[in-house]
Parts: C-alpha cells; structure tokens; sequence
C-alpha cells in the first residue's frame, strides 16, 4: 500500500501563509541537514529526506504550483511532474542548490547521489553569453474586509532592480562590452573528470555568464542593475480572500543584460473584522434581542458592510436561533452574492425594578412553568 504524502508546508516546516523568502529559507536550511554525505550512519534516510524537502520546495516556490497545490493539495499536482511523481528530472532549482553547497558541495552531492549526469549544462539557471531573467517579487497586500466587497484599485510602492542607465546594463564604466573570462574562456562553466563520470559546474569566477566585468560602472559598481522604487496600482477584484495571490506580468526585477524581467505577485491577507466573522461569501454576525422582544416579535435594524436592513424578528425566537438575509454577504469570485447569517442573541437583564420584577413574577405564576419537566 503507497505511503501517503506529507503536507509540502509541513515537510519544509512553514506556515501555509508563508513568504518566498521564507520557504527559500527554509529549504536552505533543511538541505543542508540532510545532505547525505553529512549523515554517513543513516545515508539512505538522508537521500529519502533530501528528495522530500526537493519536491516540497520544487512545489512551494513556484506561485502556479502551489496554487494549484493550495487549492486541491496533492492531486492539484499531478500534471507538475513529468513522470506522475518527482524525480530528479522534474527539479529546476538547481541554482539555489548551488547557492546553498557551492560548486563543489553541489557535485558532491549529485555524486552520492548518483545523478552526476544530470548536474551539466543548463544547471546553473544561465547560459553562458546570455542574460538571467529577472526575480520575481512578492507583495504583502492587507486589505479591510469592506475592501473586499466592492473591489478596490489600490497603490503600493516597492523596490525592484532596474538596468543600470549610466552602464547599459553592462556592469562595465561606460557601458563598454564585458571580458571573456579567462577560467572559462567564455563557457560559463568549468569541467572536470571524477572516475568514468565527467561533470560541469558553473565557473564561480563570472557566475555562469562567461563574461567578467574589468572596470565596474561606478554607478551600479558592476552588476549592471541598480535599486529603484517603483510605484503602481493594484486593482482588486471584488470578493478576494486571504492567501490569494495576484499575478502582475512583468512588474519584477529587470533581468541581467537584457533577460526577461521577472513577475510581481501580490498576496493578500484580509483582516478580520469587528462585527462579522466571513466563511467564504457568507458573513455571519451576532444581533442583540431584548427578552421580550424575542417573545413578542418585533423589526430590528441590522448592519450590513453597505447599510443597515430592517430584519423580522417572529414572536417566540429562540436564543441562538438563525436568520438568513439573502445576498446581503459578500460577492462571489464568480459571480453571484453571498448571504448574511443573522444569529440572534437574547439579552437577559441583570437588574430589574420592583414594577418589573412584580410582572415576571406574575408573567411565571400564569404561565406554562412544566414545558421543562415533561422532559424528564
């Protein structure tokens, strides 16, 4: 019987609500625990353990991923594989591995692995004499929930990088062509011979690029992108819920010598409100009733997140008893209304006057005191 899988959030030990950085973080950290070599007495466990956390980050970093993963969990990505469930094929982050090892730590590691044929060309996320795309960014967005019910375009501000205009992009003073770097001679990447296998690791002298840069731009000092800030509006559809993320094409970081800028997504987080609790497009909230009101009947005013509505409250309701108000909720993502789910709450006085304290007593002598005891 297959062994069901863990949650990816909890495999990398993250809030579901949590950030890119800290899930790059958090991979970072677990990869370097369980890096094989570094648990020679239980290596398989460690391998196990490794290709865990690789799949999980391999989901969680991809904003489409885990989307799809955040909605319908684990058959939501079953399309995300190429061969149904992970492999080493599938993986595409093979830069932040090298981020985390180093060239050497990396090779080691696909070495013990047994995948050194796959640690090659390509890994390194860029190609020698061509341009790294662009980051992608993420944006904390907290919205009120009245926000929510009429949709709302909203401005933010944030710092991206952007191409250096005194250097072109080019990192070099005056934007003058980079240099072949001479430890590659304009591959990008360094070879080497362990036993019968023959592996590639990015040059770490030009970072992949096959390029160097000789008399750095005193503006950018050489990377060829510089910090900017950027200011834009968001418009946010009607009826959004926490943990959503919006996509905005094309609003990352600039990309390095002309890649293709990255994405900006905006994540959302709606506050909690005061007065009404939400479940989906529904709202529900709770409506004070006198005692006599509630054995009488009586018309009530009740609050809305637009306006306040007059409400019938029959004669005989019962504490905690529920009323629906059709399409006074929230709008759907698609299309049509919530409802508002009125909970009536009866208010017994704590103090009463001699007139009303004589009337209750009378209202009890005369009324039907057994309703209790025929239970029993």
């Amino acid at each position: 019987m297959p062994v069901a899988k863990r949650d990816y959030y909890e495999v990398l030990g993250v809030a579901k609500g949590a950030l890119a950085d800290e899930i790059k973080q958090a991979f970072r950290r677990l990869a370097l625990r369980h890096h094989p070599d570094r648990n020679p007495s239980n290596k398989k466990e460690a391998e196990e353990k490794f290709k865990e956390i690789s799949e999980a980050y391999e989901i969680l970093s991809d904003p489409q991923k885990r989307s799809a993963y955040d909605q319908y969990g684990h058959s939501g990505t079953e399309g995300a594989f190429r061969h149904g469930n992970f492999r080493w094929e599938d993986f595409t982050h093979f830069q932040d591995l090298n981020d985390v090892f180093g060239g050497g730590g990396l090779e080691e590691l696909f070495s013990s692995l047994g995948l050194g044929g796959l640690f090659g060309e390509g890994s390194g996320g860029r190609r020698a004499g061509g341009g790294r795309g662009g980051s992608d960014l993420e944006y904390l967005l907290e919205l009120e929930l009245g926000d929510v019910a009429t949709g709302k375009e909203i401005p933010i501000s944030f710092h991206r990088r952007e191409e250096c205009t005194a250097c072109r992009g080019q990192g070099n003073k005056g934007g003058a062509a980079r240099a072949t770097c001479p430890d590659c001679q304009g591959r990008g990447q360094v070879r080497f011979s362990q036993g019968f296998l023959t592996m590639a690791t990015t040059c770490r002298r030009c970072g992949g690029e096959g390029a160097i840069v000789k008399d750095p731009c005193p503006a950018c000092r050489g990377e060829g992108r510089v910090r900017s800030e950027r200011k834009l509006s968001v418009k946010i559809p009607a009826g959004v819920e926490s943990g959503m993320r919006l996509k905005l094409s094309g609003e990352g970081e600039a990309g390095d010598r002309g890649g293709q800028r990255g994405d900006l997504y905006v994540l959302i987080r709606v506050h909690e409100h005061s007065l009404f609790q939400r479940h989906g497009a529904d709202l529900a909230c709770e409506v004070p009733v006198g005692m006599a009101q509630a054995a009488l009947g009586c018309e009530l005013k009740v609050p809305t997140l637009s306006d306040a509505v007059t409400m019938k409250i029959p004669a005989g309701t019962q504490p905690g008893q529920l009323f629906r108000l059709r399409g006074k909720g929230l709008p759907g993502l698609r299309g049509g209304r919530g409802d508002l789910l009125v909970q009536v709450k009866v208010e017994i006085p704590s103090r009463l006057s001699a007139e009303q304290k004589r009337l209750l007593e009378q209202f009890q002598q005369h009324g039907d005191n057994n309703s209790f005891k025929s239970k029993f």
